[in-house]
């Protein structure tokens, strides 16, 4: 079944309207019409199976049929703090994959090593929307505009699991599974890693250095792989 998004504004059971680039797609890409079968997510965990009942020249009206709640969302609510990344590209990517694979959040970093760059937030959440939808989920990622790093430490929630992968660390990321459903953290750093002090002060505020293997990995694969390991085996409402 076809993905759409639609801001829960343009929602008011039992009806939704798709406007904007999301009936643009759906009209001359996909060339639905009436009496087509689609899915739609708000982004917030709804999730609604719909029948359209209307095209106009602006805007498709669909009758909702079915409602689910959190389909395809990890129990664990996940945030992949990372350091900013020298080639633009490259941060895209871990932004995309990120939200496909379960990510919640995403901050990123300004750290002592960090290339400054002009944070592109809004194409980040693009990105997020369109991967919310291929990997057929109902929650959209938000992306934080970049904090200091020493600012993100300060602010995270106590009780969260919170890791930092290192490679000096000898203890291989194998997450709590007695910890229940709490958050989780995944702090990477940028090209070169964080400081000694940045490890430090991280370890003052609970995050635990842990490693990801033996081999030197990408910033953004670190923060691909330490995702997937932390929400490995996560129950996920089905489809």
């Amino acid at each position: 079944m076809e993905y759409f998004y639609a801001p829960p504004g343009s929602v008011t059971p039992p009806s939704l309207t798709i406007t904007g680039s999301e009936f643009t797609h759906m009209t001359h890409v996909m060339r639905m019409r009436e009496g087509d079968s689609i899915r739609v997510v708000d982004g917030e965990g709804n999730s609604y199976d719909a029948l359209i009942t209307s095209v106009t020249r602006q805007a498709a009206s669909c009758r909702i049929t079915s409602r689910t709640r959190g389909l395809h969302e990890p129990a664990r609510a996940l945030t992949l703090c990372a350091g900013m990344l020298k080639n633009p590209s490259r941060f895209d990517y871990l932004v995309e994959k990120a939200c496909e694979i379960g990510v919640m959040r995403i901050v990123p970093l300004l750290t002592e090593r960090t290339i400054p760059r002009r944070a592109k937030t809004d194409r980040w959440q693009k990105l997020c929307i369109a991967a919310m939808k291929q990997s057929g989920r109902c929650v959209l990622p938000r992306i934080l505009e970049p904090v200091t790093f020493r600012e993100f430490i300060s602010s995270c929630e106590p009780r969260a699991l919170k890791y930092i992968p290192h490679e000096q660390a000898k203890i291989p990321l194998t997450p709590d599974r007695t910890a229940g459903d709490g958050p989780a953290v995944v702090c990477v750093g940028p090209e070169g890693g964080f400081s000694d002090q940045e490890v430090a002060l991280a370890q003052e505020a609970g995050f635990q250095p842990v490693s990801l293997g033996a081999r030197r990995l990408r910033t953004e694969t670190a923060a691909l792989v330490a995702c997937a390991i932390v929400l490995l085996d996560e129950q996920c409402t089905p489809g």
